[in-house]
């Protein structure tokens, strides 16, 4: 038996109630109309109006924007990785990192760069 069953067993039958409010704050307990509230809502909050390009949207996010790494962070991240380790799932060691020079390490920056934006 599972330990939900078990709890159900021990306490007896409680039927439980799915309260939601609606637009004038009255209660809503039907089913149907629950997930109808809840498909409007989520439809106003996820669906943007009037927005031609999602770009001029405000972004709003529980954590500050982490700005883009720059060259020299970036630089300075490839000089700390070590030597004589696996590759990762690119299959490309960090010794030819290292020493294949700033063609290389430009155009490495370059698609971090386009990923984060």
């Amino acid at each position: 038996m599972k330990i939900k069953n078990i709890r159900d067993f021990k306490k007896g039958y409680q039927p439980r109630t799915y309260v939601v409010k609606d637009d004038k704050d009255d209660f809503i307990t039907y089913s149907h109309s629950t997930l109808a509230r809840w498909r409007n809502y989520f439809s106003h909050l996820l669906n943007v109006h009037g927005v031609k390009d999602v770009r001029e949207m405000a972004i709003h996010t529980a954590e500050p924007l982490v700005p883009e790494p720059t060259a020299s962070e970036f630089e300075m991240v490839i000089e700390k990785l070590k030597s004589n380790t696996s590759p990762d799932i690119d299959q490309i060691p960090a010794e030819l990192i290292k020493v294949e020079g700033r063609t290389i390490r430009y155009e490495i920056h370059k698609l971090i760069i386009s990923i984060w934006n």
